[in-house]
């Protein structure tokens, strides 16, 4: 799966976010509808990550949820 993939299908997605970030709100959910950025930066916010460290957590999420065809997408915006 790449962004553009996790953006058009946030619904169905967003509750795997919420079960592996269990600190996003609804709100958190709603604001970030899929956009990288906007994951990364609730990441660092919530976690206290670093920017390069929310980016490989996000990038990682993505790449899992594709299973084994997911690879190398996770950095489309």
């Amino acid at each position: 799966m790449n962004w553009d993939q996790v953006k058009a299908n946030w619904k169905q997605v967003k509750g795997k976010a919420q079960q592996l970030w269990g600190d996003l709100t609804d709100d958190d959910l709603d604001v970030i509808e899929g956009k990288r950025e906007e994951l990364v930066g609730r990441l660092q916010t919530k976690h206290g990550y670093t920017k390069e460290k929310a980016e490989e957590e996000a990038d990682r999420w993505v790449r899992e949820l594709g299973g084994p065809h997911g690879g190398g997408g996770g950095t489309n915006d």
